[in-house]
C-alpha cells in the first residue's frame, strides 16, 4: 500500500546517471540491470536478498495496481523475491476468475469460525490483526497501490472478499497525518495518516502474528527493506511543497 502521487518520488534513474557520470559508455551503463532483482546494478539488493525465497504457510496474495507495477518504487518484486508463498495478480479488483486460490476459498463451505483468509487494509472497521487466531496455512491478501486507489479496490473487491475474508489492519493512528508508528527509516513515501506503511513492510508486520517463527521473518525482512530505503534515500531531491490554491474569494491568511 503506498500513496499517491504528489509525494516524494525517488528517482532510480538519476542513481543510473550519477553512477555512469565519467565512465566510458555512460548511456549503456545507465541501462544495465541486474538480472537477479531487477534493479539497476548501481543499486542493486542482491546482497541483501535471502539466499533462498524464505518458506511460510501464510499464502500472501498481492493485487498489484496496473499503475503501481510500473512505478520505481514498489516494494512488491523486491517482496516477491524474499518470499516463497507468494502470487502477484495485476488488475484493479478481486472477482471470481482472478485466482483459483481465493476462489477455492469462495466456493467452499465451512462452518470452522476462525479467518481462512485475512485481508489487510486500515480502517475504522478493521480488526487488529494480533486479535484473530487464524489457523495455519490462512491467506494474506495485500494491496498494492496509492492509498485512494487502494481504497477503490477494496471496495470493488469487498463483495467477494466478504465470504470467506476478514478486514484486517496493524497499528494506526487517523488522528495523526504523515510518518509510520513504526520506524521512521523505512518510510518510502509520505503516508496519509500515521502507522500506514509500504506493502513489504504491511507483509513483514503481518507475517508477525501469522508465522510461529513470525519475529524472525520480520526482521529478516525489513533489513532489506532497510537498505532499500537506504539506497532510494541516497539519491533523495528535495522538493519544494506546493503552495496551497485558496478558493476563489477567501481571504489569504496573515
Amino acid at each position: 500500500m503506498d500513496l499517491e502521487g504528489e509525494l516524494t518520488r525517488l528517482d532510480l534513474s538519476d542513481a543510473d546517471a550519477a553512477s555512469s557520470s565519467g565512465v566510458d559508455g555512460g548511456s549503456e551503463s545507465r541501462r544495465r540491470i541486474c538480472d537477479n532483482c531487477s534493479r539497476p546494478e548501481n543499486v542493486c539488493l542482491c546482497g541483501s536478498l535471502p539466499s533462498e525465497p524464505i518458506s511460510t504457510a501464510t499464502q500472501i496474495v498481492i493485487l498489484h495496481h496496473p499503475h503501481e507495477h510500473r512505478h520505481k518504487l514498489s516494494t512488491v518484486p523486491i517482496l516477491t523475491k524474499c518470499l516463497l508463498n507468494t502470487h502477484t495478480i495485476v488488475g484493479r479488483r478481486l472477482r471470481h476468475g482472478s485466482s483459483a486460490m481465493l476462489d477455492s476459498l469462495h466456493s467452499s463451505s465451512s462452518t470452522d469460525q476462525l479467518p481462512r483468509a485475512i485481508y489487510l487494509f486500515p480502517g475504522p472497521t478493521s480488526t487488529h490483526i494480533s486479535q484473530l487466531n487464524p489457523k495455519p496455512g490462512t491467506v494474506l491478501i495485500l494491496f498494492d497501490a496509492t492509498w485512494k486507489h487502494a481504497k477503490e479496490m477494496v471496495d470493488a473487491s469487498a463483495e467477494y472478499l466478504s465470504t470467506f475474508a476478514i478486514r484486517a489492519c496493524l497499528d494506526c493512528d487517523f488522528g495523526e497525518t504523515g510518518g509510520s508508528i513504526f520506524d521512521s527509516e523505512l518510510i518510502l513515501r509520505k503516508e496519509p495518516f500515521r502507522g500506514c506503511v509500504s506493502t513489504m513492510e504491511a507483509a513483514a508486520r503481518a507475517l508477525r502474528f501469522l508465522e510461529p517463527n513470525g519475529p524472525e521473518i520480520e526482521s529478516r525482512l525489513l533489513n532489506v527493506l532497510r537498505e532499500m530505503v537506504k539506497f532510494q534515500a541516497s539519491h533523495l531531491k528535495p522538493m519544494k511543497p506546493r503552495p496551497k490554491l485558496l478558493k476563489k474569494g477567501q481571504p489569504k491568511k496573515e
